[in-house]
């Protein structure tokens, strides 16, 4: 058993899945098609504000071959529906410019990660997909947009949860109460993942942003 910063900091967890292999392998296991990105940029925003509020990605990657844009939120508070459905129409809008027709010429795939259980016992699942698919007179969706949101759970993993999609929730989930058994997880990649959110591995800077989180997460709960 080792101490580890638990995922549910954004430091943490931008510091772990800003890794191009990790955020890839991370990406192709939750959307089920295969991701190869290059580089992560944390904190991502457009060079023009696109709509009224001016957004910062947690972590943005584009897959040039596959022509995508996959976005990865991590989000403790409650409101997270509304404000992602926000930022991941601003992922499709700002593709839409100049005097061109109307072409997404990318797919927007937008996951977010809810580190913190839900009050709504509704809302308690491991794994949600929203997409933007019509369905037709018969009940059949008809594949018009690509574009897809997926809710991940961590601490709500069950029976259903997808095979591929498990160990990643399971491992998140294993390092909130800031313990992992490290021999748990025998990968070379999940290994890498615990070996960067260990306690030694952080800078006094990172350190006391989480600080601050943590000084926040304790305000609220009281």
């Amino acid at each position: 058993m080792i101490e580890v910063i638990p995922l549910k900091y954004g430091v943490t967890f931008k510091r772990v899945f800003s890794d191009p292999a990790i955020f890839s392998q991370f990406a192709s296991d939750v959307l089920g098609i295969p991701v190869q990105v290059e580089q992560v940029y944390t904190e991502y925003e457009y060079p023009e504000t696109v709509g009224y509020v001016k957004i910062k990605y947690d972590l943005f990657a584009e897959d040039a071959a596959q022509r995508t844009i996959i976005e990865v939120q991590h989000i403790r508070e409650d409101d997270f529906f509304d404000r992602f459905l926000y930022y991941h129409l601003i992922g499709l809008v700002e593709q839409v410019r100049g005097y061109s027709a109307y072409r997404f010429e990318r797919t927007v795939y937008t996951i977010v990660v809810l580190t913190t259980l839900p009050r709504d016992e509704s809302l308690q699942f491991s794994y949600a997909v929203s997409n933007m698919s019509p369905v037709n007179e018969q009940g059949a969706q008809v594949e018009i947009y690509p574009h897809r949101m997926v809710f991940l759970g961590p601490r709500s993993v069950n029976a259903q949860t997808p095979p591929k999609v498990r160990p990643w929730l399971e491992l998140i989930a294993d390092s909130l109460d800031s313990q992992i058994e490290e021999t748990n997880y025998t990968s070379d990649m999940f290994q890498q993942i615990i070996e960067r959110m260990r306690k030694t591995t952080l800078s006094p800077a990172e350190l006391s942003i989480i600080k601050d989180e943590a000084a926040w997460e304790e305000s609220k709960q009281t």
